[in-house]
């Protein structure tokens, strides 16, 4: 069985992707599995990390402030559509699977135009353009909410969830020890912020100005302030009791155990994360992505008692007050946990095995 993955971009599509691949090894262990991804993108690093094949499209997202530079996005689009072409012809997969991200829409495509079945994973609780474009033609469709035969054919739509880390989903260490492994005192509530691998503007700001206050309030604090942020705020944590300020961190599935709330984005990937984990959230999305979609993913929870949410705007003045509210309400943290591991869908990466293999078996 050959497989194209296609997508990438952030954790949030290249997780899901090694997830999906994982699942497809593990039942299939003869499969032929090429990832295409977007040149400069950090799928280019961590998917050969994990053991599989890559190829590179020139492909980016357009311009949407400065329109004159689209011209050279549009170059770029028809050469990744070149490549693609080439890619599918010589490879001649079995199916391809598209997980979103800037190289997606055109592997997809290719595949497509050559009568090869297609497989949609959207993460999010809002169809972006390019699946919505893709999903005339696809074989099938999985998605992470309720709803979404807004953005496509009911008949196509299969709720399964989005695949997530097998640490994330396998770890059974309780809170007190998870807490130690990380370095922190068990007694003490943690609050974990994770505003993205590269960081997030508007986070790190607000917790500049609540770092201390959150400490002298009884709190431990963990804090990836991201790669561009790094030089400016890891020194912040510097000889603070109970604090710890980092760029990167590698042991989410500790965290996921070890925190009595998370402060984060509201990409696709970690709010599935945050459900597998069943933990008390605070969910900031960010403005600056395609159709607002982190702000729907929030509302998806936040309208269920499965989150708070601040909005970008808010929550440099907000977020310290929001984080005291939760941490001195028991109830509300255990409200919060309990309607947020409702909406786990663990079996994810299974269900997704499932269609594809139903997809091949229909060709």
């Amino acid at each position: 069985m050959n497989v194209i993955i296609s997508g990438g971009g952030t954790g949030g599509h290249i997780f899901p992707a090694l997830s999906i691949a994982d699942a497809i090894k593990k039942r299939h262990p003869e499969a032929n599995i090429k990832f295409v991804g977007a040149l400069g993108r950090m799928e280019m690093q961590r998917v050969p990390a994990a053991g599989y094949e890559i190829v590179g499209l020139p492909v980016a997202g357009f311009d949407r402030k400065k329109p004159w530079r689209n011209v050279k996005v549009l170059w770029k689009l028809w050469k990744s559509m070149s490549i693609a072409r080439r890619l599918v012809k010589d490879f001649k997969p079995d199916v391809a699977i598209g997980v979103g991200g800037y190289a997606s829409g055109p592997t997809l495509k290719a595949a497509q135009r050559q009568g090869i079945p297609t497989v949609i994973q959207e993460q999010n609780s809002y169809a972006g353009v390019t699946n919505k474009l893709l999903a005339t033609k696809a074989s099938a469709i999985c998605v992470a909410y309720d709803g979404m035969d807004k953005f496509f054919p009911a008949d196509l739509i299969t709720k399964t969830g989005n695949p997530v880390r097998a640490n994330i989903i396998d770890s059974s260490i309780d809170r007190e020890e998870a807490k130690r492994r990380l370095g922190f005192d068990p007694s003490r509530p943690l609050v974990a912020v994770v505003g993205g691998s590269l960081g997030a503007r508007t986070i790190n700001l607000a917790m500049a100005r609540s770092l201390k206050p959150l400490l002298e309030h009884g709190a431990s604090v963990l804090w990836q302030c991201g790669k561009y942020y790094a030089d400016q705020y890891i020194p912040m944590g510097e000889g603070l009791a109970n604090a710890q300020v980092t760029d990167f961190i590698n042991r989410m599935d500790l965290v996921y155990r070890a925190a009595d709330l998370v402060v984060s984005r509201a990409g696709a990937g970690t709010i599935s994360e945050l459900q597998i984990a069943g933990v008390p959230a605070l969910l900031i999305p960010s403005p600056n992505v395609a159709e607002d979609h982190q702000r729907h993913n929030a509302e998806a929870l936040s309208t269920r008692g499965a989150a708070v949410m601040i909005l970008d705007k808010d929550a440099e003045n907000s977020l310290l007050a929001t984080v005291v509210d939760i941490l001195d309400n028991r109830e509300k943290r255990e409200s919060l946990a309990a309607n947020i591991k409702e909406m786990a869908l663990p079996e994810a990466s299974a269900m997704i095995v499932d269609i594809i293999e139903k997809t091949l078996n229909r060709k």
